[in-house]
């Protein structure tokens, strides 16, 4: 049974027809609305200790209308996970990474690629096409490739090359383009009349939020219905942080949660693309382009985000913040995570333990509050991102040698 309603424009209010294709409206974002009310009357909290352990699993909070059109390639749910060494160096007691590396295509893209494939196949769309600088390519063209569907990617020339690899494999269309994500996204636009493309880029249909959503979801079961005290988010497009603000949300008006209290919401970025940042510190709802954007975490390299003016929302109304990190802090701070505790934090990743040092040492963030940063891809799909040079060693070993200095 479906309890969505109907479609919503976030900048305008305009209502819209859920069962027929929409984009955007007014060139903005579109919001999926339920009937809260029926929800929180007829659905039992506990119903979800029998349902299987994945994303799924919230299916009145799902814009899916038949569960047998679900295009899945095994999304279980993203462990939770204590940190405590790693808390230790940014001088936090209760930190945790929510680990989206672990699901299927390696990173946080499953939930949202997974949830506008289901939709669009259910809405009858054959052909699909997105502009990515990363990991979401692979993703739409798994699960493309999963209903049957076909899928076309255009990514910037510099794209890391797993990414590239990894859309050609699951049997898209993939091109190189000489520029950015918003060039690619501008090529796209030029190319639409004439092959009927379906755009499932960041916010340009209204279901990757819903997919994305389910973060905030399972954050909330695993935290036993009380949410922490602040997250850390990896901001480039910003649909994780909207969903999870957006789910938040939701659970409140249904009456799901222990506690009124909701997290400080924290958009990191890249100092080296850091709209939203800009965006937060002059005050204004809406953010600019960012000129020559550059940095090593290629999911943060957004210039400009359709969605601006609802991550900047969700950050105010939270009381939280938006912050930057160098290039070099985020990638120590990746390689210090992974060292210290054994995770594959990716480089946007890394922002957020880069800002989080920084809010701890300003006193934004209390050393005794839980603290949850998402780890939103795997380390491994960023090779020229943590590329090292190994010594070399020769036969026989002094090992006797190597103890002392290894000392």
């Amino acid at each position: 049974m479906s309890y969505v309603t109907h479609l919503e424009s976030a900048i305008d209010g305009t209502r819209l027809d859920h069962r027929t294709v929409e984009t955007t409206h007014a060139d903005r974002p579109l919001w999926v609305r339920y009937d809260l009310e029926r929800i929180a009357h007829e659905v039992d909290r506990d119903e979800l200790l029998h349902r299987d352990q994945s994303m799924w699993r919230y299916q009145e909070l799902s814009p899916v209308e038949d569960p047998a059109s679900i295009v899945s390639l095994g999304e279980r749910m993203s462990p939770l996970i204590r940190c405590e060494r790693l808390g230790q160096e940014l001088g936090l007691n209760q930190l945790w990474i929510k680990d989206e590396s672990q699901l299927p295509t390696g990173s946080f893209k499953s939930r949202g690629l997974a949830m506008a494939v289901t939709r669009a196949r259910e809405l009858g769309i054959s052909r699909l096409v997105i502009p990515t600088a990363g990991n979401a390519g692979g993703a739409m063209a798994a699960y493309a490739a999963r209903a049957g569907l076909e899928a076309w990617v255009f990514m910037p020339s510099d794209t890391p090359a797993v990414n590239q690899a990894e859309a050609a494999h699951y049997g898209a269309r993939a091109y190189l383009v000489d520029g950015l994500i918003n060039d690619c996204a501008a090529l796209i636009r030029t190319g639409n009349a004439a092959m009927g493309w379906f755009d499932v880029s960041t916010l340009k249909e209204p279901y990757r939020i819903e997919g994305k959503k389910t973060m905030g979801l399972e954050l909330a079961e695993q935290s036993s219905w009380r949410l922490p005290g602040a997250i850390l988010y990896p901001t480039g497009g910003g649909t994780g942080l909207i969903g999870m603000w957006k789910a938040f949300g939701e659970l409140a008006t249904i009456g799901w949660l222990e506690s009124a209290d909701l997290p400080r919401m924290y958009a990191c970025q890249a100092e080296g693309c850091a709209p939203i940042v800009t965006a937060y510190e002059r005050g204004e709802r809406f953010a600019t382009s960012f000129p020559n954007p550059t940095t090593v975490a290629s999911g943060l390299r957004v210039p400009a985000a359709i969605g601006d003016f609802m991550i900047l929302d969700a950050v105010r109304e939270s009381g939280g913040a938006a912050a930057a990190a160098s290039d070099q802090n985020l990638l120590e701070w990746a390689a210090r995570a992974g060292a210290l505790e054994g995770i594959a934090v990716c480089p946007e990743t890394g922002a957020c333990l880069a800002v989080a040092h920084d809010l701890v040492a300003d006193g934004q963030l209390d050393p005794d509050e839980p603290v949850v940063v998402f780890n939103t891809g795997a380390a491994q799909k960023y090779l020229e991102a943590i590329a090292v040079d190994l010594p070399e060693i020769s036969q026989p070993v002094d090992w006797s040698a190597l103890a002392d200095r290894q000392g």
